[in-house]
């Protein structure tokens, strides 16, 4: 959720209207991302070795959308807000799981040096 947040704060073209738009979207997100968006990839994934991944971005970008294209109080203006939208996210997930361990708690690391 705080990834689509940041994604409507900084991306002109993101905008999402209200908190239970926020909350709906992100568990959208979570459902088309581990249920349509292996399908897709299995499907792509020719493309995606010949563009050396970079195909995964337009994946993302599409997943972003179809979210977008699900929900009234969600719009995406183009494909370009779409890319960077899903950036936003993607980074920002990618930096909470370095905080969350392998049990799905967050876990805090203590160094001690004696």
């Amino acid at each position: 959720m705080l990834g689509l947040y940041l994604a409507s704060a900084l991306i002109p073209g993101v905008q999402i209207a209200g908190t239970g738009t926020f909350l709906l979207a992100a568990l959208l997100l979570g459902l088309v991302n581990g249920f349509i968006r292996p399908v897709a990839f299995l499907m792509t994934l020719p493309l995606t070795i010949v563009t050396l991944g970079l195909f995964v971005l337009v994946l993302n970008a599409a997943m972003f959308g179809l979210v977008a294209a699900m929900l009234d109080d969600f719009t995406v203006a183009g494909f370009g807000s779409a890319i960077f939208g899903a950036l936003i996210v993607g980074i920002t997930s990618t930096i909470a799981s370095w905080y969350i361990g392998p049990k799905g708690q967050v876990e805090i690391l203590v160094i001690r040096r004696d």
